[in-house]
């Protein structure tokens, strides 16, 4: 059964651009069908928040969103890129059961995607160039009050009990600028762990945003290991 999700929408307005955060129910079943046969995907993330999204809009109109549909369209729906049920890792960790052999999906059913946002109005009047500025962390470490926050899920799956796939959108916004974060984040139990994280900063004297894109990955022994390595010395009080 799946919990309940009260709906809301929140608004907030920095110099000429709004930002609004939607939150609702998961998206019905028929709906779901009817998106998985357009999307070429045998089904659609347990938990699929269709209209939930985060729009961030200048008043010429421009501007950018992230909205679990066209993150899906991002995922590889022509052949799985983990076989979990017949990794070494994965039978090593479980015991004999009706999935311990060989299961080949049609399609990436772990919902991998590199979705980096949607971009909204005149694509002449909003540009995407590469630069090799970077987003100032020091800078976003810095104490400040913190005017508006939101966490938005737009998707959410338990990969049939054999670990998480998820990808939600946070954003805060202080006196001097905004800052997103867009996380795929995957724990295939046994197998490996997986993040894809988008990050977009604007700066209220600049302007231009920065958008940056992350991609880490490890299996789960390398990270084990590496606990078990770090875990022999010892650590000495002060």
């Amino acid at each position: 059964m799946h919990p309940v999700f009260q709906s809301s929408r929140r608004d907030f307005t920095f110099g000429p651009w709004k930002l609004s955060a939607a939150r609702t129910h998961i998206m019905k079943s028929a709906q779901a069908e009817r998106l998985a046969d357009e999307l070429h995907m045998p089904s659609l993330p347990e938990m699929m928040f269709g209209d939930n999204v985060l729009r961030i809009q200048h008043d010429h109109g421009f501007g950018i969103e992230f909205n679990a549909t066209d993150a899906l369209k991002c995922v590889n729906n022509c052949q799985g890129m983990i076989k979990v049920a017949c990794a070494e890792e994965w039978q090593e960790s479980r015991s004999e059961t009706e999935h311990s052999k060989e299961v080949v999906k049609p399609y990436d059913w772990t919902y991998t995607t590199d979705y980096k946002g949607t971009l909204l109005g005149d694509t002449a009047t909003l540009k995407v160039v590469p630069t090799t500025e970077h987003i100032n962390t020091e800078k976003l470490k810095a104490r400040e009050q913190i005017m508006f926050f939101e966490e938005v899920l737009l998707f959410e799956d338990e990969l049939h009990d054999h670990g998480v796939s998820s990808l939600s959108v946070k954003v805060r916004v202080m006196p001097s600028s905004f800052f997103v974060l867009l996380r795929f984040f995957l724990r295939v139990d046994g197998v490996l762990i997986r993040m894809n994280d988008t990050r977009l900063h604007h700066e209220a004297d600049k302007t231009y945003m920065l958008r940056e894109y992350t991609s880490r990955e490890s299996k789960i022994s390398s990270l084990k290991f590496c606990f078990l390595e770090c875990s022999t010395y010892p650590v000495h009080g002060t």
